[in-house]
């Protein structure tokens, strides 16, 4: 095996392509990054970067036909030109199928219910029949949506009138949760597949987005398990090769339904660089690869924290309080390169490692004190 050979693509240059690409250093594999962003998080530590829209045929196809292996860290993209790489013996993990599945939640859904995959109760609806549901019902954009954008919730008639209704959606029950939790499942070609530990995600109900997360997550090893199943029946189910997060809700009843998947590495999975013998990252590439898939052992708890652009701040980013995070002992920093920072924008994150989660939730509330991502424009 010589990996060197082995020429791999990736479709988006976000800070989810950087750390795919950290990890793939150690093997010495060969990275090729597409982004219309010349200034991306992955710009400068892959081996080739070429400037180009990932939702455009011409540039994914031109991208990926000297490739041996094309992957994706957003699933936002041009799946023709995936199919066609695919034709011309290119390999395209996830498969091009999986991506167009998910990147529609609509789709998403109906394969929940035809798989008997627990998930909220939908309906695909007019919007002028809107008006004679009972409310509250959570409406949600079929195709775009990510980080919290996409989804809106209806209370009234009021919440009718906006333009959120000109895209295509759906609308589902909504769930009264206890947890929203998270499982990182891995497969390869030959269908290996390996599950992390349900995570616990705790939101910024303002910006919509994750700030908090934590592993393992405090539930039950019942409520553990059904994750876990529910994780590796989706990706079997699908015959996917690669990364797939499943973000669900636990009920009040101790039911577990899934709210939506994600094709890649994702946020709910960052902490298993410290705290996990393989990093899903370095899952990803041995999945794609179809190389044996690493052990998933956690050695000790784990809580990462998202550091988010300050609320009132856009302009060229600034790390107020960095130096008194680096003195502190098994606080682990990650900054993804941006330049710009902007409200509630992702700009790294940070994970804590520690004995007991009370201890890293007091740690995790310091650092969200301490370190403020600022604009010094």
């Amino acid at each position: 095996m010589n990996p060197n050979n082995i020429k791999i693509g990736i479709l988006g240059g976000g800070q989810l392509g950087r750390m795919i690409i950290q990890e793939t250093i150690n093997y010495d594999l060969s990275i090729d990054v597409l982004d219309p962003n010349s200034e991306c998080s992955s710009a400068k530590i892959c081996n080739n970067f070429t400037k180009g829209d990932f939702n455009k045929y011409e540039d994914v196809l031109s991208f990926g036909k000297d490739l041996d292996i094309v992957t994706i860290e957003i699933e936002h993209v041009n799946t023709e030109a995936l199919y066609e790489l695919q034709r011309r013996g290119v390999k395209v993990y996830p498969q091009p199928n999986v991506i167009e599945l998910i990147k529609d939640k609509g789709t998403q859904k109906e394969f929940y219910q035809k798989n008997n995959i627990p998930t909220a109760p939908f309906e695909f609806i007019d919007k002028d029949k809107l008006e004679h549901k009972s409310f509250p019902v959570v409406a949600k954009t079929r195709k775009g949506g990510y980080d919290g954008k996409g989804v809106k919730i209806i209370n009234d008639l009021k919440d009718l009138k906006s333009d959120f209704f000109k895209n295509d959606f759906f609308i589902e029950e909504q769930i009264d949760f206890v947890k929203e939790l998270s499982v990182i499942v891995a497969r390869n070609e030959s269908g290996e597949v390996k599950t992390y530990d349900t995570v616990e995600q705790e939101f910024n109900h303002e910006a919509n987005l994750v700030e908090f997360l934590f592993s393992p997550a405090n539930i039950s090893e019942s409520v553990n398990e059904k994750c876990q199943e529910i994780a590796k029946k989706i990706i079997t189910s699908l015959e996917m090769v690669g990364l797939l997060a499943v973000e669900l809700f636990l009920t009040k009843e101790g039911d577990v339904l899934v709210n939506e998947v994600a094709p890649r590495p994702h946020n709910s999975g960052h902490h298993t660089i410290e705290v996990c013998e393989t990093s899903q990252f370095e899952q990803h590439m041995r999945s794609i690869l179809n190389w044996p898939l690493g052990n998933t052992n956690q050695s000790s708890v784990g809580l990462m924290v998202n550091l988010l652009g300050e609320k009132n701040n856009k302009g060229p980013v600034s790390y107020q309080g960095l130096e008194q995070l680096i003195k502190k002992k098994n606080i682990f920093v990650h900054l993804y390169g941006k330049k710009e920072t902007k409200p509630f924008r992702k700009m790294g994150h940070a994970t804590i490692i520690s004995k007991d989660l009370n201890t890293a939730r007091e740690k995790a509330n310091w650092v969200k004190e301490t370190l403020k991502v600022v604009s010094n424009g």
